[in-house]
């Protein structure tokens, strides 16, 4: 009798097929973590520009006012654009006479809202119980405890001033692991003396060191919802807060560049080369510094 010989690969074919699928594969999954990567900015931009749109309504609504970048009780001015960014519930729902981490806040302060959180970053929370957030306002445009004019004080111009940025948050450790999530937890006493190099020693010592960075977007205190830009991004040193009254602090992006909220509502895409002169001028609103060419 004769055999019917079946038709197949044989072993070298296959492993052939295999290579090329490998390859294929390995030439698309750069493609795909770039629109994966360029869909993530852009969701972000757009939560920027949320935050740049409730800023002018709040304004409008408050006698040309911005809120304070804390208030009395220790709420963030994100706190009180609740309103103008869909969560008027939320808002409401918070006693703003008492402290914000009263036990009464309690259940408010652990909501987590979506246009907050930035989709580049991973950690969603960064405390437990607390509602995280990957946008800080510049302390110069959101003086603590002091309502600005707005737009008169911004003399520098709205498209030449950060508002708000995009940084990454903590992650709840206290151990010196990367500049990135963790910071140099100081007295109130450090404030005076605090200056850019202060928290290498304490960093590299693997003291005072906090993972908590952007833990509530109802917190008001710095390294919280504000920064105040002494650092260029990412850059290499620590950042460090003086038990949130003040110090020195960069953005984190978790991408290649830095995603900024302006005055004028538009979001804007930096350069982390960009010089600290010009990185400087962008955070004053009322500096009358000229923006470099790295802008």
């Amino acid at each position: 009798m004769k055999r019917n010989r079946r038709s197949g690969f044989t072993l070298f074919q296959l492993l052939l097929v295999l290579a090329v699928l490998a390859i294929l594969v390995g030439l698309l999954l750069p493609a795909v973590a770039k629109v994966r990567e360029a869909a993530a900015r852009a969701q972000s931009s757009n939560n920027l520009r949320q935050l740049g749109l409730a800023i002018h309504n709040y304004a409008d609504s408050n006698r040309n006012l911005l809120p304070s970048g804390i208030d009395a009780n220790g709420f963030s001015a994100i706190t009180k654009l609740l309103p103008y960014v869909e969560q008027d519930n939320l808002y409401k729902s918070i006693d703003l006479n008492k402290p914000f981490d009263d036990k009464a806040n309690a259940d408010a302060r652990k909501a987590q809202i979506k246009m907050l959180l930035s989709p580049s970053d991973p950690v969603t929370v960064v405390k437990g119980g607390w509602g995280a957030t990957s946008y800080v306002g510049n302390d110069l445009a959101f003086p603590a405890k002091l309502n600005a004019a707005f737009p008169a004080s911004f003399t520098d111009g709205l498209s030449n001033t950060i508002l708000f940025a995009e940084t990454l948050k903590g992650d709840g450790g206290t151990r010196a692991v990367t500049v990135k999530r963790q910071y140099v937890l100081l007295d109130k006493d450090a404030l005076k003396d605090v200056k850019q190099d202060t928290g290498v020693k304490y960093f590299k010592d693997g003291k005072h060191i906090s993972g908590d960075r952007c833990a509530s977007w109802m917190d008001g205190h710095f390294l919280q919802t504000t920064f105040n830009g002494r650092l260029r991004p990412n850059d290499g040193r620590p950042d460090v807060s003086c038990a949130g009254e003040g110090g020195v602090s960069a953005v984190r992006p978790p991408g290649v560049v830095v995603l900024v909220g302006l005055g004028d509502g538009s979001v804007r895409s930096v350069s982390l080369k960009i010089s600290e002169a010009t990185w400087k001028a962008a955070i004053t609103p009322a500096g009358g510094e000229v923006l470099g060419p790295d802008w």
